[in-house]
């Protein structure tokens, strides 16, 4: 299991970075997206992802910066899995996307040679901001569906948790954070598996391979042709432990899901600014890197990673960037981040680690920043 970050930005994309975007690809090849910003087709056609490999695709919330890529990849995939008759794209996130992507692939006359299915999350009285009404939006889909929509589902919380998706091998399910709009975090949780059987010793005892092999390996014991009783812990390993895996989208307090969240192996939160700028961050409904780190203890998980990062924060140049970045800094040219920040305040993104490092120091739980197109390999845990 890997995963894949596409794009780390906040806001916008910038010539060194993308926006939201970040792949979880599993053993068998399957790939799911967690948020999907503009540009994000492009971004993954940059990786190793292969774009007909792309089964569900889960927003965190409607701002642009995490959903204004979604109909473009559609498009994208749409070119990429022609000869797959059996697939279905299926889309999850919160109450307005299904109107979103109806809208803007009815009005773009967008046909798609495979169906799709947008389920959405309906969020809590109290997820909604005072001013939600103040805009006039009708989040419910209307209208006819597009020509490939099937029914998606209306999933709503049960003891605040959302259950969004589960089949024999994962299960997928969504908190609520605080952030300026509805907005949910995602805990990607495996199944385990029983350990490896030992065939080896089954022979030595006589066992040969058959239909006996199953019946222990599902956990019943069965008799030798010596008349021995053999139970599963005799011929059976240690258990193989699913790996749980929490993205979050844009959020300044997700203490409502910290019980779900709790011990992930990996934490993916946002640290949009350093920690002078505590302030500024929660007022944009943003987290700084000690905010991450602290919630990453209190969760218990073992390694966390940083990622949407404002405008201002940099990868560390090369000596052949430093002189190109001096250069350039003489044009006059500016732009402003939605954090306020302009090109003239630039700092790197080791400030950031440096900072949660601090915040996790003497502590079990590793952290690492984000870069477009890095992946990150997510080894099992075995019992011993």
């Amino acid at each position: 299991m890997q995963l894949i970050f596409l794009g780390t930005a906040s806001c916008y994309p910038t010539a060194h970075r993308a926006v939201s975007c970040t792949g979880l690809r599993f053993e068998d090849g399957f790939v799911w997206l967690f948020d999907c910003g503009e540009g994000s087709q492009v971004q993954v056609q940059k990786s190793s992802i292969r774009p007909s490999r792309i089964t569900k695709i889960f927003i965190t919330h409607l701002h642009g910066d995490h959903l204004f890529g979604i109909s473009g990849l559609i498009c994208t995939l749409g070119n990429q899995v022609m000869d797959r008759k059996d697939f279905v794209l299926e889309l999850y996130g919160p109450r307005g996307l299904r109107r979103y992507v109806r809208e803007v692939l009815c009005l773009s006359r967008s046909p798609l040679p495979f169906p799709f299915r947008v389920h959405e999350l309906i969020p809590m009285d109290d997820q909604l901001p005072r001013n939600w009404s103040s805009w006039g939006v009708t989040q419910e889909a209307t209208g006819p569906p597009h020509p490939q929509e099937l029914p998606g589902r209306d999933i709503c919380a049960e003891n605040g948790v959302w259950e969004v998706f589960e089949d024999d091998s994962v299960s997928v399910q969504a908190g609520r954070v605080k952030h300026r709009v509805p907005t949910f975090g995602y805990v990607i949780t495996e199944c385990t598996r029983p350990g490896k059987l030992n065939v080896e010793k089954l022979k030595e005892l006589g066992v040969k391979p058959g239909p006996l092999y199953a019946t222990i390996k599902g956990g019943k014991e069965i008799t030798s042709p010596a008349g021995h009783i053999i139970f599963p812990t005799d011929v059976i390993g240690p258990p193989i432990h699913g790996r749980k895996i929490t993205i979050l989208g844009d959020t300044y307090n997700s203490d409502q899901m910290l019980d779900l969240v709790r011990n992930s192996d990996v934490l993916v939160h946002e640290a949009t600014l350093e920690d002078s700028m505590k302030e500024k961050a929660i007022e944009n409904g943003h987290s700084t890197p000690s905010m991450a780190a602290e919630y990453a203890l209190k969760a218990d998980v073992r390694k966390l990673i940083l990622y949407h990062f404002s405008q201002r924060y940099k990868s560390e140049p090369t000596e052949e960037e430093k002189l190109l970045e001096k250069q350039a800094s003489g044009t006059g040219d500016q732009t402003l981040d939605e954090e306020g920040s302009d090109d003239k305040d630039v700092s790197y993104v080791s400030i950031l680690l440096s900072e949660a490092s601090s915040a996790l120091e003497c502590s079990n739980c590793s952290v690492m920043v984000a870069e477009d197109l890095l992946e990150v390999d997510i080894p099992r845990v075995i019992s011993t």
